[in-house]
Order: C-alpha cells, then structure tokens, then sequence
C-alpha cells in the first residue's frame, strides 16, 4: 500500500516532495523504517490552490449525496486494509498493539460512518417561518454550509484518531482540507492520501496531504488567506502561535491543546482499584496523550497506602515492545521526547520530590526512547512538574482534605481538559465531576470517548470542539436569509 518514500496527495495526484524526503523511526528500535515525502512551500502552493479550487469550482460543498458516499469508501478502504494500517501504527508511532484496536486506529475509521450518517440527516436548512420585522411581511429561514479551506494541522501522538476527527467531519460538513501532519508520523497521513487517491471517488483536490519536515509549513497554512479555517491539535505554546497566525486574516481557528488533568480519589472509594486504574491510565501509550489523567488527588490520611499500590502497579505496566498483546507502555515518540521528559524528572528532583518508582530509562533497553513508568511524591501544589505538561509516563500524586478541597486543587491549573473520580457514593462522585472546570469526565471508570461525544477543553486546553454534532458544526457557517412577502 505504501512505498518509501510515501507520496504527498497533490490535487488529486501522488507526488513526490519538491524538498526530497526525509526519514521515519521505528521508536521502539530507533530502526529507519523509511523515508516520506517533504514537502516545500511550492508544494503548499499546490495543495492550498487545489483545495480552493475544488471548494469554489466544484459540485463538493453542495452534494451532500456524493461526499456521504464518499466517505463511506474512505471509512471501507481503511477497513481492508487495516491489518497493513495497523502494522505501520504500532511500528511508527510506537503505538501499543491493543490500543490500535481502539482509538490509533480502529474506532477513528468506523466513526467516519458515523459523521457520514450525520451529514445525510442533518438539518441543513431550518424554516422559522412568516414574521413582520419592522412592519416588513418575511419568510425566513437560516441555512447551515461549509466554512471553505480547512487546514488540518495535526501531532504525532494518535495520528489516525486525529486526522480522522478532523478530515472525516469536515468532508462530511462540504469543505476541503489541507492536511499537514507531524514529521514523527508521516506515513500515516501518507497512507490516507494515498487510499483516498487510488480507492475513492473523492475529487482531486478535495483533500491534499503535505508530509514535511519543516515545522514552519503550519504556520504558513494559518496565514494563508485562502485558508478559511485552521484546526489544530497539538500543544498550547503552539497553539498561540496557530491563533496569532490565524488573527492575521480573523479566519476560524479551532485548538485543541494541552492538559494536566486530576484523577480524584475521593475517601469512599475502594483505594486499590481507584490507584491501579489511575496507574493504567496515566502510562497507557506512555502517558503520550493530551486527555491523560496525570495529576493523582488522593486523601490525605490515606497517601502512603495510595503511593505504594499505585507504584505497585506501575512497576508491573512497563516499558513493554508494542509489538506485545500484553504491552501498556511503549516507547515515547523521539530522542527529543525523552529528553523532555527527562528535564521534568530532573526538575521534579530539584522541586523537592521524589520517585517511588521509576524516575529514568530502564536498564535493559539501550536501543528506542524508553522512560520508566514514573511515580513522583512530595510535590508542593504549585511546583512545575505538578503543573505543566509532560507528555511522558509520569503521575504525580498529591494529598487533598476533603471533596472541596480536591476540587480545589484539580481546578488549580491552567488547563481544563479532562479528569476523572473515583468514589464510594455515585451521586457525591457526580457532584464533584459536576464542579471540576474541564471538557470531559470519567466517573468511576466510564469512558466518554466515542463519535458522538464532543471532545475540547476549558481555559488554555483549547478552543472549540472535536467530534459529536458540535464538532461538526464547527465546520459549518450560518447563513440567514429572509424573503420578501406580501
């Protein structure tokens, strides 16, 4: 399916990079697997003209018909050819094998079908009937249609899941899409353009896929003034700049950035499965997820206990090959993502903790980007490690006094994209999930993942939504239009 170098998907063709090409590893091994194309800005010259083009010249932003048939293709060609996909998955993205049974990579292809479903029911038009606006008889209606270019920038971490969540809505909603992804993860994006080249009936144009090496790619697409609409994932550093490019000509700008999120113990809850579960959790994909819950809120009386059944079982979670049914915690992504994990361990030291378990790369593996699974202790609430983002296999576990309390603390951060709570009594759990400020909680290990549910967060976690009806509509413009009656 794929050849090295992967191509770029240029107005419908499979191109080569102007750049050359440039390598992708193996994280586990440190192993070239290949190489991708990189693309130039004569190359996003291309793909931005031809995303234009297809959006103002073409049938596309009006046939519901033909896009919903469109992207149940898409969703069928992933499909047959999942077993390459997820080979790939788990080889480039160090991705653990079980988690590409889920959201690397076989939930985000079935969710296509959910937002082709949507699309082909959706209401795009509303009659709000006959009124008489400053004595003027009017027939109004509002008209709901595709906002044009939509620039998917994208990381590395769950490429499929969110080159999906971003292409898959914004077909469905009639726009076109430029889609930039990280350099960690080229081909991935790779293999989508080249299946929607060769095994759908997506117009040229319609979706154009730009693997490069340069970084500075997404800040040239947010600038470009035939962009209409910028969805990022990715940091919140990154994030701001993304919004500073995209104010330049006040186009829409979607983010979806950073979290810190609280995993609350509450003092009625069984402590070892609420401990194991956070450790299960804050590791999975080596703790390489945005939503992850890193901060561990337990009750003060009980800390002790809590530290040492959560870093029982972190000893027990890795680092294991991806290549492992049983593997939880893989590699991270790069030698530069190791080397910032490892500045925050060494920070953590210098802040006053310490490590009941882990604390640096396993003894055994001298080859790939390993780091223990990682429980820091004796943080005070406002130290860095405890505050910023890591993007590593760590938890930081801290005391609270009492439900107000937790909610303090977890509230306490920049960020507000997830958590969970784990406690005895579901309506006092609900009660505190219902005061935490964040986009998504899990209460007592519910998972709110799906198509249908909205996924974003509060303060600097990001702006807007991803996925559900309101992710959708992000992707969509509102039109009112009132006719002249007698």
């Amino acid at each position: 399916m794929l050849d090295s170098p992967s191509p770029l998907l240029l107005d419908g063709r499979l191109v080569p990079g102007s750049g050359g090409a440039f390598p992708t590893l193996d994280p586990a091994t440190e192993e070239v697997l290949g190489e991708a194309a990189d693309a130039d800005a004569a190359d996003l010259e291309v793909a931005v003209a031809a995303a234009r083009r297809a959006f103002d010249e073409s049938s596309w932003a009006t046939d519901v018909a033909f896009r919903v048939r469109c992207l149940r293709q898409l969703r069928e060609a992933l499909r047959r050819h999942a077993g390459e996909l997820r080979e790939l998955t788990i080889r480039e993205v160090g991705a653990p094998r079980f988690l590409t049974f889920g959201a690397q990579l076989d939930a985000p292809v079935d969710d296509l079908g959910w937002f082709a479903d949507l699309a082909e029911s959706y209401a795009w038009e509303t009659d709000l009937g006959r009124a008489e606006p400053m004595g003027m008889p009017s027939l109004r209606r509002v008209v709901r249609e595709p906002v044009g270019v939509v620039a998917a920038i994208t990381p590395w971490n769950f490429p499929h899941q969110i080159n999906l969540a971003k292409v898959g809505p914004a077909l469905a909603a009639g726009n076109t899409v430029v889609l930039k992804p990280a350099p960690d993860t080229p081909w991935c994006a790779a293999a989508l353009g080249v299946l929607i080249a060769e095994e759908t009936d997506i117009p040229p144009g319609v979706v154009n896929v730009v693997t490069s090496s340069d970084h500075g790619i997404g800040a040239r697409l947010a600038r470009d003034p035939r962009v209409d609409l910028v969805s990022f994932t990715g940091s919140t550093a990154t994030g701001r700049a993304v919004m500073a490019s995209a104010a330049e000509t006040l186009k829409k700008v979607f983010l979806e950035l950073g979290g810190k999120s609280a995993f609350v113990v509450l003092d009625d809850a069984d402590l070892r499965a609420a401990c194991s579960y956070a450790a299960f959790a804050g590791v999975t994909h080596a703790g390489q997820g945005c939503a992850i819950t890193t901060r561990l809120l337990v009750p003060r009386a009980r800390y002790d206990e809590a530290v040492e059944i959560t870093a029982k079982t972190l000893r027990k979670l890795g680092p294991g090959d991806p290549q492992d049914d049983s593997t939880i915690c893989g590699p991270v992504i790069s030698a530069r993502q190791r080397e910032r994990v490892e500045g925050y361990l060494e920070l953590a030291l210098k802040e006053g903790g310490a490590f009941a378990c882990g604390g640096g790369r396993p003894a055994d593996r001298d080859r790939g980007f390993w780091i223990e699974p990682t429980l820091i202790t004796g943080l005070p609430e406002q130290a860095r490690t405890v505050r910023e983002e890591i993007f590593g296999p760590v938890l930081v576990i801290l005391p609270h006094d009492g439900d107000d309390d937790a909610v303090r603390v977890a509230n306490d951060s920049p960020y507000g994209l997830s958590g969970a709570v784990h406690g005895g009594d579901v309506d006092r759990a609900r009660a505190v999930a219902a005061r935490l400020r964040t986009g998504t909680v899990s209460v007592n290990g519910g998972v709110w993942y799906g198509a249908d549910v909205p996924f974003g967060g509060y303060k600097q976690s990001g702006v807007g939504r991803e996925m559900g009806v309101a992710g959708f509509e992000e992707y969509l413009e509102t039109k009112a239009i009132a006719e002249g009656t007698t």
